[in-house]
């Protein structure tokens, strides 16, 4: 694998944490973004982790070129500075696969857990199989004309809509939302696995291509027709009767916010009113809990393993019978619009 950073302690930093694992060998190491370029093009790493701010080319171009010369897995590691979150997405975009908060030094109390993070993610990429993006590709815009969706009328409307992602999912959600109509008529309230710091970020990012409104959810919050909700770091998101709820309850599945957390909630308040919708990621969280929501008559997705990066969590789900459609992110909003209508 590559590493590329142009600070000399955090390079060496992270070649530590990554070189002390026998299945990871770091080949090589890059100061800047142009360094980074050339050495994927000579050395075809399996996968690369990607500093956003570095001289000469910063990572988000080195990444789009990258992603349209020799496509790799990408990992950005990013501090969760403002500016650097925002080039984080714009990473994402141009084809990184995954983002990671940079590892915590030693003497800090999350220091073992971020640097399992780094490498966890890492094993990971290393697995994906990428394509080459074109040249300049054009930002995500809301959709203008219809995508054919399973005829699902003989159903009930839906009152809300659930969503649960992990590694893979910001694109996939990102391409959902900008495939709805201005005029939705159902809140969606979503549970994305990200690392602490990072959801702000990622709020205003969707929001930016999204023809619905997009918010961090606040305890108290009455959902809105039309609206999105993302779950903030730290809490468990539910529903109890018209009201958003947020809870510091046990971890479940080892995380929190937990999509299983999210899906029983909003079985217990809406029945078969609900579209529950498990998309890209590793783990099984939420995948029980989509099962639950079938069997009680609420239309259930999972992402399709073709358009995931990951196929952890729907793959899961889809082996327990868990999914009435199993579907790409475009379908999926042409599926969710036709219901909700």
């Amino acid at each position: 694998m590559l590493v590329a950073e142009d600070s000399p302690t955090l390079r060496d930093f992270l070649v530590n944490i990554l070189s002390a694992e026998a299945d990871i060998q770091v080949v090589a190491t890059a100061v800047d973004g142009v360094q980074a370029v050339e050495a994927v093009g000579r050395l075809k790493p399996d996968v690369v982790t990607m500093d956003i701010h570095m001289p000469r080319l910063n990572g988000f171009e080195a990444t789009r070129r990258i992603m349209e010369t020799h496509p790799v897995p990408i990992v950005i590691v990013s501090s969760t500075m403002s500016d650097q979150v925002a080039a984080t997405f714009r990473a994402i975009e141009a084809g990184a696969l995954a983002f990671v908060s940079r590892p915590h030094g030693i003497g800090h109390p999350d220091r073992a857990s971020s640097a399992a993070e780094l490498v966890q993610t890492v094993r990971l990429m290393a697995e994906v199989k990428v394509v080459r993006r074109w040249p300049k590709p054009e930002a995500i815009k809301p959709r203008t004309g219809p995508l054919a969706a399973p005829n699902i009328s003989h159903r009930p409307g839906a009152k809300i809509v659930a969503i649960g992602a992990s590694t893979g999912g910001p694109i996939a959600f990102q391409t959902i939302l900008a495939g709805l109509p201005p005029d939705f008529s159902a809140p969606l309230l979503v549970v994305q696995h990200i690392s602490p710091g990072f959801v702000h970020g990622f709020v205003e990012w969707l929001g930016a291509s999204s023809p619905l409104p997009v918010h961090l959810a606040q305890p108290g919050d009455r959902p809105l027709a039309g609206h999105v909700y993302l779950a903030p770091d730290g809490a468990h998101m539910g529903i109890g009767a018209d009201r958003i709820q947020l809870t510091a309850g046990a971890p479940e599945n080892g995380i929190r916010p937990a999509i299983s957390y999210l899906f029983r909630s909003v079985a217990r308040a809406f029945g078969a009113n609900t579209a529950g919708v498990l998309l890209s990621g590793m783990g099984a969280d939420g995948a029980v809990e989509l099962k639950q929501l079938k069997d009680i008559g609420a239309v259930t997705i999972a992402q399709s393993k073709e358009s995931s990066v990951v196929h952890g969590m729907p793959g899961v789900a889809i082996g327990l019978g868990g999914a009435t459609h199993v579907l790409g992110p475009e379908e999926i909003a042409a599926l969710l619009t036709q219901w909700v209508r």
